[in-house]
Parts: structure tokens; sequence; C-alpha cells
């Protein structure tokens, strides 16, 4: 099939894992780039499965499988459906936060809160990949919800000021017990992302603290009863960048992590962070790092105390496939696959497949934020090349490419009557940063190139048109808590697109 073609391209720098000469994993972080915040994961039996949050984009939440942690392979989406996660004009800081996975009883749960519409809720599986049910809600607010299965029980925790515990039905979702504060955290703000483990007679109650930014940490608390009282680690936060030994590398922000224990009794966790291109800016997202855990006096230790680094040796017991950098082409001769995301839920009528070309109708323009006519896929690589041939179909309207960070900021290149134009949207201002002729009503090749993550290059008909730095896409300019996003997309007119190709430099 012409659809959804991988080629593997073998790379000693690319960002999954290789082999020190001892024979050692080596990470190399973050083992899931680009736009993939708030990872949970579970392992079931020798696969591991982690989910992230998704926010206004839909199908919501994708969902990873793995077998040696370190290479991942998208599966699916968990909510594919309407009815599981309605997004009316939901934005940046919408849509769905943060999950968690869990498999109890020859179900996998997954877990999160829907701050548009519906709150907390939960949905099931007997395959991850799916299909999920429909959403079961829950009474106990706030966000970042998660489930502990023990003794028959299942406890629900979420802080709704501060972190706080309740029993539910896992069924019906009905809350048995009042809901009880057990922590505040260490006085950080934002005490949130909470997890709670069993091991060795402790409850461990492991949460994020600082704000999703720059000051991010983890930090943890245990007790001999789930109840509590909980007793803060008194060397916490067990991680963090924000601090001097670490204040110059480029990955900054880490926290909201999950345990996971290997098959070999070993311990990791899985957490967000970002990347920083051109100064303190992040463009591509938070994304999904790892790093080994180990126990002293009875607390948990990420990475024998040290920074996060870009690559680490690690202990492990196991091997990983050789590491490799991906291209691929989608035709449009198929369905699209689980990488191609919408904002909110779409209009389908105006997405089609004929003659094997992407058939899209336009309606509003992207920075009305109401069921805009896109598709696009994460920007998983500070270098990329991603093209498009487009053709304008109507004399009206206008259709291309865009990198999309949000409604607040995004860089189009569009088609439009006679001539092609890159728009840069900032918050209210919009710039024209270059405009070339294309002749009307025929094939024009679009390209988006970021050779090293500092900037954008745009071109038509491979001729540069206008570039830009990428810190003008990022979260730290336009806010929000996504990243871009490479997307197709038209505006009141009918386009046809031949082809997406998306290669990682």
């Amino acid at each position: 099939m012409k659809h959804f073609i991988v080629t593997i391209l073998v790379s000693i720098f690319a960002f999954t894992a290789s082999f020190a000469q001892d024979g050692s994993l080596v990470i190399h972080n973050p083992i899931i780039q680009g736009y993939h915040p708030d990872p949970s994961i579970c392992r079931v039996g020798d696969d591991y499965y982690i989910v992230n949050s998704s926010f206004q984009y839909f199908p919501g939440v994708p969902i990873y499988h793995s077998k040696d942690l370190v290479n991942w392979e998208l599966i699916g989406n968990v909510l594919d459906r309407e009815s599981q996660i309605p997004l009316e004009r939901a934005n940046s800081y919408g849509g769905i936060f943060a999950t968690t996975i869990r498999y109890h009883e020859g179900l996998y749960y997954m877990i999160t809160t829907n701050v548009t519409k519906g709150g907390n809720f939960f949905v099931t599986a007997k395959d991850p990949s799916g299909p999920w049910s429909e959403p079961v809600y829950l009474k106990q607010g706030g966000i970042d919800p998660s489930f502990l299965f023990e003794d028959g029980k299942c406890y629900m925790v979420s802080n709704p000021a501060g972190i706080q515990l309740c029993e539910i039905d896992p069924v019906t979702g009905k809350q048995l017990t009042e809901s009880k504060l057990l922590w505040k955290g260490t006085g950080g703000r934002y005490p949130e992302g909470p997890h709670i483990y069993k091991k060795d007679g402790w409850y461990y109650l492991l949460i994020s603290e600082g704000g999703t930014e720059m000051g991010h940490s983890l930090t943890v608390a245990r007790s001999r009863d789930i109840w509590g009282p909980y007793e803060s680690n008194p060397v916490n936060p067990i991680l963090t960048q924000f601090r001097t030994v670490a204040e110059n590398n480029q990955i900054q922000g880490t926290g909201h992590g999950d345990f996971v224990q290997a098959p070999d009794g070993s311990w990791w966790v899985v957490f967000l962070g970002f990347r920083r291109f051109g100064g303190d800016f992040h463009h591509l997202g938070r994304e999904t790092f790892l790093a080994p855990v180990t126990w002293s006096a009875g607390w948990p230790v990420i990475n024998d105390g040290a920074p996060i680094e870009a690559v680490m040796k690690t202990p492990a017991s196991w091997t990983a496939k050789a590491p490799v950098k991906k291209a691929w082409r989608d035709e449009f001769d198929s369905p699209l696959g689980p990488n191609w995301i919408y904002i909110q839920n779409p209009e389908m009528i105006r997405y089609k497949m004929h003659k094997g070309r992407l058939n899209l109708t336009g309606t509003t323009p992207l920075e009305d934020n109401d069921h805009p006519t896109f598709v696009g896929v994460r920007q998983e690589s500070p270098g990329i090349i991603a093209e498009t041939k487009v053709r304008l179909e109507t004399s009206s309207g206008e259709a291309g490419i865009v990198a999309y960070q949000n409604p607040e900021g995004f860089a189009a290149l569009a088609v439009e009557g006679s001539k092609a134009i890159l728009r840069l949207k900032l918050k209210s201002v919009q710039t024209i940063l270059g405009t070339v002729s294309v002749p009307r009503g025929k094939d024009v090749v679009l390209r988006i190139v970021s050779e090293d993550g500092n900037r954008y290059r745009f071109e038509v008909n491979g001729k540069e048109i206008g570039e830009f730095e990428t810190s003008l896409l990022s979260s730290e300019v336009c806010g929000g808590f996504t990243g871009v996003v490479l997307g197709l997309y038209a505006v009141d007119g009918i386009a046809n697109f031949e082809y997406f190709d998306y290669k990682e430099n």
C-alpha cells in the first residue's frame, strides 16, 4: 500500500536507544518526541503502554506500545468518537488534560479530565488498541485523576484543593466514600498529577509541583495506610532540572511522572519535559522522557539524583532495537492513520478521499477556532521537512500547509488564486512574510523546513518564500499546553492534496 509508507533510516543520533560498549542500555531522550505531554504508563506481561493528554485535538489520547521502554509505536487513540470527547470550541488550554492508564482483571482503564465539557471520567477496553467504552463520569473533581486497584477496591486520587482520595465503583463510577485530603505537597504551586503505588507495605504518593514550566518537579510522600497520614520525602524534589547543576541543559520543565516496574524487578519513570531552542523557548511542546529509578532508605531515587540528559547510560537487563529515524509519506489512497489529528470534532463531510487525493472543503479561518478544516500530524523532531502538493479547485478561498501552535500562533503557507502567500499569525497581529505568483488552478508544491530546530523556512515549488525563528511559535510566545502540529487546511474554498511527505533531518 502507498498509504503511510515508512522508511527506516538507521542513525546513531536517533531518539530511541543504543548500546554502550559494555552492553549497557543507553536512552536517547525524549523517548516520544514532540507534543506528547503528561505521560502515564502501565505494563501487562512484557508489554508496556503509554498514554498522553491531547487537549483540543481529535481523536484524543494517543496510546503507544513498547516491548523495551525505549522504542514506541503508536497503536491508536483511546477517544475516537465524538460521544467520548466533545470538544466544542476547545483550545490549547482546554479539552483533554492529563491521563492515567491502568490494567486490572482483564480490563484496561484510562481515566482523564475533559475540562471543556464533562469533567473527570474513565473508559475501559479489553484490547488497548480499542475499541474503548463510552465515558463513565466521576463525582470527585480536580484534574489529573488516577486509579489504584487493591484487594477488590478501586481508589481514585485527583487534586480538588490538594491531593484527595476516595473509593469508587469501577463499573458505575459511583463514589463510595467521602473525599479525603491526603497531601498538599511541599509548598510548590499547582500540586497535581497524583499517582499512588504500593511497595513493601508502603503507599507512595507521587505528584508534580511548580507548574508545567521551568520550575516543574516531582515530589513524593508515603504512608502505611492509603488514607494517610503521609510523610514527605526529606530530600524532595526527587526530579527537577530547576537547579544550578542543570540550568544550562537544553532539557527543562521535567515533572508529571508515572512509575513502572519491569519484569526483571527494576523500576523506571516516564515524565514530561521540554527542549529549549533559540534561548528559553520551546515550540515542540512537552515531550515524554524516561529515567531509571532506584530505592534508598525506602524512598525512590530518579537517575541516581543526576540531571536528565539527552543521552543517558542506564542499568537494564534487556536489549533493544537499533536506533532509527523515520521518514514517511501518505499518498491518500486509504483512510488516514492514527497519527493524523483534527482541531476539535471534525465535520467529516469536509474530508474526503478521491482518486488518490485528500479533498478538503474549507470552513472558517484557523484563528476563529471553530471546527476549522484542518488535519495534521505532530512535529516530532526539531529538524524536519514537511511537504505537500495542493491544487485549489475554486476561484475563491485558500488552502495550504501550516505550522500550527494554537489559534494565537501559527504560520500558514497558502495558495490563493494566482498567488502563494506566507502569513504569520501571533495573537491579534497578522504579518505577511512573503508572496509569490503560482499558476491558477494548478498543482503547487509547498514545503516547511526546519534544519536544526531554531528556524522555520517555507518554500513554494522549491524556492524560499520566507523564514523566521521557531521561538515565535513557542509556548512562551503563543501560550497553551500543546506543541507545533504540521497540518493541511482549507478556508472557504475546495482543495485537493496529492500527498503529505514527512522527513526528520
